[in-house]
């Protein structure tokens, strides 16, 4: 392989290293002012969209150790990888394509395990992740809360029972003790 195709594989490879994630995505057919905009979307949820060939890629892949992407890498793809959030990224990707039929999921690395495109799809489906945070939290608390509630109850009502003897006002609630 001659040098600059070395260099270009090698920096793929060292993209592919500081990502969590891997998306590609075929983009045959998309105007440059929208791709242009799919990446400023992508850059704001912290990924990046970059063009390579397809042996390129399917080198730099092999030589990070990532699963067989051989099946996928037909037709003119592009490749998204970051930091950030891959829910965020599948929802911009999925919302820019219902705006511009434009582009198409073709497959995704996750935790070193393929991902389908369904599975890409389900993950643009989920809700934010400080949304999902806090149903987390909401759950954590539920138990905690009802456990609390139940230890209280017992005292409170006894207290309910006094107060409400005390408004009728029952024998127990007067002073026994006559006034001197």
């Amino acid at each position: 392989m001659r040098p600059e195709k070395a260099s270009i594989v090698e920096d793929i490879r060292h993209q592919l290293s500081q990502s969590s994630f891997l998306l590609v995505i075929e983009f045959t057919g998309m105007r440059v002012d929208h791709f242009a905009e799919l990446r400023k979307r992508l850059k704001g949820v912290h990924s990046r969209l970059q063009v390579v060939k397809n042996t390129f890629l399917l080198r730099a892949a092999t030589a990070h150790h990532l699963p067989e992407l051989g099946v996928a890498l037909h037709g003119q793809n592009a490749l998204v990888t970051g930091e950030g959030d891959l829910c965020a990224v599948a929802k911009v990707l999925k919302t820019f394509a219902s705006e511009f039929e434009k582009p198409t999921f073709k497959t995704g690395v996750l935790d070193n395990s393929i991902l389908s495109v369904e599975q890409i799809k389900a993950l643009a489906d989920l809700p934010p992740r400080d949304i999902l945070r806090a149903q987390f939290l909401s759950l954590l608390n539920t138990p905690a809360t009802r456990f609390v509630r139940t230890l209280a109850e017992p005292a409170a009502s006894l207290a309910r029972l006094l107060q409400a003897k005390h408004d009728q006002g029952h024998p127990l609630s007067q002073d026994p003790l006559p006034a001197a």
